[in-house]
């Protein structure tokens, strides 16, 4: 049996926030930056998007064995809607062509996974929602945040009716196992794991300009080099090709060779997640009681929660939690959700130098501290719009009864405000 050899490609980009100084708070300003989107959206769709999906489109077209599959947020969603919706088009030509899987994953591109209530299914759920709207189906195979996965969170992603789900294979987490091979989910044998070949999506993402271009013959050399029933997910951001690494650089003549010669090769065979978990005969499990993901050289969570700073506006966020629900006000409550993308906590981090200084690499910020005070501030200029809205809609409540109700509830008020005060 051939190696099967699946090509992700995970596609971002989060809502970025407006600049909010402590003196604007209240002030009912804009709190994100739309025309910063609008700037950066632009760009990436010239540099990456358009001339990749362009390759990507004529490669399934002229080569019917070509399988690929992506992962969308449905923050790039909204964005390529209102800015590039021709993108957004060939995401939808390429979803058509048969050739190609879209996964499934949290709408906000979040840490909603590891926080104990249900934002977490809401918003998988509205990302599906999504998904079946601009692409005319629903994911069946599932790609959280970063990777960030446990078991627990496993069991919630079967839950929801997903076959599959995909994790890192850092060595770190897979141990003694095997990370070539596709495992069951020991709370439900109807999904499946597949791990993403850590070393392999390293060498795009991280090595190919490392002491000169990455060798193509070397790479394929690689993949070859595994058993025949085994599986290699090479998972990589899609914006490498031509936005972090320039055209001149070479990497989109990389992407075609690449896929021109696995395609060509009777040694392995390009699928799409869902062909592997369907063509897999093996019922072995594999379990993950702590919180993984592909950050890091210790592949947790402590990208975005490793320190005070992101943990102190991690809660502060969460906590409002309640008060935004019973706003019941969709924009309110997209608004917060836009608030969770793990980018923001990101840019606190204080892992990239020994001394914390450094800002996270693409970070709008010059460093972690001006991240976390930017957003606190944010939050607070949110939180006080939050507070400003409950009124409204107590008033709404009470007007809407006023006009419907034989009894209404506002004057059994009144008269009750009455007896206290007066009688």
């Amino acid at each position: 049996m051939s190696p099967r050899v699946v090509l992700h490609f995970h596609v971002h980009q989060p809502r970025r926030l407006a600049s909010v100084a402590s003196v604007d708070i209240s002030k009912k300003k804009e709190i994100f930056d739309y025309d910063l989107d609008k700037e950066i959206i632009s760009r990436v769709a010239q540099n990456c998007y358009f001339p990749a999906n362009h390759l990507l489109t004529r490669l399934v077209d002229k080569y019917p064995g070509v399988k690929l599959c992506f992962s969308l947020s449905g923050t790039l969603i909204d964005q390529l809607e209102e800015y590039q919706p021709r993108v957004l088009t060939d995401f939808r030509n390429l979803a058509q062509s048969g050739s190609v899987e879209f996964l499934g994953e949290t709408y906000y591109h979040s840490l909603s996974s590891v926080v104990p209530n249900n934002e977490f299914i809401a918003q998988v759920q509205e990302h599906s929602a999504l998904m079946e709207h601009h692409l005319g189906y629903r994911p069946s195979v599932f790609r959280n945040t970063d990777l960030i996965y446990s078991t627990s969170i496993g069991s919630k992603i079967a839950q929801l009716g997903f076959k599959g789900v995909i994790c890192d294979g850092a060595a770190e987490i897979v141990g003694d196992a095997n990370p070539q091979q596709v495992y069951k989910l020991p709370t439900n044998p109807n999904c499946s794991i597949l791990f993403r070949n850590n070393s392999l999506s390293d060498d795009i993402t991280v090595r190919f300009t490392e002491g000169g271009r990455l060798d193509l013959e070397q790479y394929l050399q690689k993949i070859y080099g595994v058993p025949g029933d085994s599986v290699v997910v090479i998972g990589v951001d899609y914006e490498l090709f031509g936005e972090h690494y320039p055209n001149s650089s070479g990497i989109l003549d990389f992407l075609e060779k690449l896929i021109v010669s696995l395609h060509n090769d009777w040694e392995v065979k390009l699928a799409t997640p869902s062909e592997v978990i369907q063509a897999n005969t093996l019922s072995e499990t594999f379990d993950v009681h702590g919180i993984v993901s592909w950050a890091n050289d210790s592949h947790n969570i402590s990208r975005w929660l490793g320190n005070e700073m992101q943990c102190d506006a991690f809660k502060t966020l969460n906590d409002l939690e309640e008060k935004v629900m019973a706003t019941q006000n969709k924009s309110i409550i997209k608004t917060w959700r836009n608030l969770q993308s793990s980018d923001h906590f990101y840019y606190m981090s204080t892992k990239f130098s020994g001394k914390g200084e450094a800002a996270p690499l693409f970070s709008p910020y010059g460093s972690p501290y001006d991240a976390f005070i930017n957003y606190m501030n944010v939050l607070a200029d949110f939180s006080s719009r939050l507070n400003d809205s409950q009124p409204v809609k107590e008033n709404n409540i009470i007007e809407s009864e006023r006009r419907h109700e034989d009894v209404p509830v506002w004057a059994q008020q009144y008269a009750s405000y009455v007896a206290n005060t007066i009688g």
